[in-house]
């Protein structure tokens, strides 16, 4: 039997092909999404890096100490190792470790991450390499002891720059802003952009004497889709704050955000070690 097309149902073919051929044009846009290659912004080396040691604290947003960290920077034949500890009051321990070259631009090596104790809800041992890609992250649950471990390879761009993001940012020229990659493990890796973007001077305050230093939002760039599902799911990450003296000589003056994927919200600072009282050093026979 013949079918007969009446215009009402030419009009529905129609608007069934227009929709087949939508649906079909948004999955090419979201696959080139999410296989275009990378744009690399690999940041210029203004400043050396050098052999380094500072003292940190670590606060909450309402000033209570957490804890006491050190900041150890060494050189390691053409490469440097560069090290963050924070030993909480209540014995958690937050270290990262990363190791990096500076032929002109920096560039990520190798990148660790080590979270335990009472502080975060989770222990964690992260491992990445840039050449290779390659990573391992082991979680453990810290309610229930439930472990899980994670392997695998990203496609890594020249620019990712976990652990390093307070030292690209004090190396950049005053006003100017970078998008970089950063890798956020949640615990499952996601390939991120972060803009670094100048956003105002803050006074600073050393004894007596008052300076100024750049204040830089560092927002993390999901793009559509990743910004949907991490708002499906709870996990959008936060804006970051730096602040950086950039005088004659830039340095690191603080930090403001998570250092871990939805975790609190605590204050980095820089501060010096101090000397007991001149009695009690001449009382032990110092100088």
């Amino acid at each position: 039997m013949r079918e007969v097309v009446t215009p009402w149902r030419q009009r529905t073919r129609s608007t069934i092909l227009e929709g087949m051929k939508l649906v079909s044009t948004l999955g090419v846009v979201m696959i080139a999404a999410v296989c275009s290659p990378l744009m690399a912004a690999t940041v210029p080396v203004r400043f050396v890096e050098g052999v380094s040691r500072g003292y940190l604290l670590l606060r909450d947003v309402h000033g209570r100490i957490l804890a006491h960290g050190d900041l150890l920077q060494v050189i390691r034949g053409d490469e440097i190792d560069k090290r963050m500890v924070f030993r909480f009051q209540d014995g958690s321990l937050y270290e990262e470790s990363v190791s990096f070259t500076q032929p002109g631009v920096f560039r990520l090596k190798t990148y660790r991450l080590s979270t335990r104790g009472p502080a975060f809800d989770v222990d964690t041992e992260i491992s990445m390499t840039q050449a290779t890609g390659a990573y391992r992250v082991k979680t453990k649950d810290r309610k229930d002891g439930r472990e899980k471990i994670l392997e695998g390879k990203l496609e890594l761009p020249p620019d990712v720059y976990n652990g390093l993001i307070m030292t690209i940012v004090k190396d950049l020229p005053k006003g100017e802003s970078v998008t970089v990659h950063f890798v956020a493990f949640t615990p499952d890796p996601r390939l991120i952009e972060l803009e670094l973007t100048p956003v105002g001077d803050q006074e600073t305050i050393v004894g007596d004497l008052k300076g100024s230093a750049v204040h830089y939002l560092i927002k993390p760039k999901l793009g559509m889709w990743l910004r949907l599902f991490a708002t499906i799911l709870g996990r959008a990450p936060s804006d970051l704050h730096a602040w950086v003296a950039t005088d004659e000589v830039p340095a690191f003056v603080g930090f403001e955000g998570s250092l871990t994927m939805q975790g609190p919200v605590w204050r980095i600072e820089v501060v010096s070690p101090r000397l007991p009282d001149v009695g009690t050093a001449s009382r032990t026979g110092g100088t």
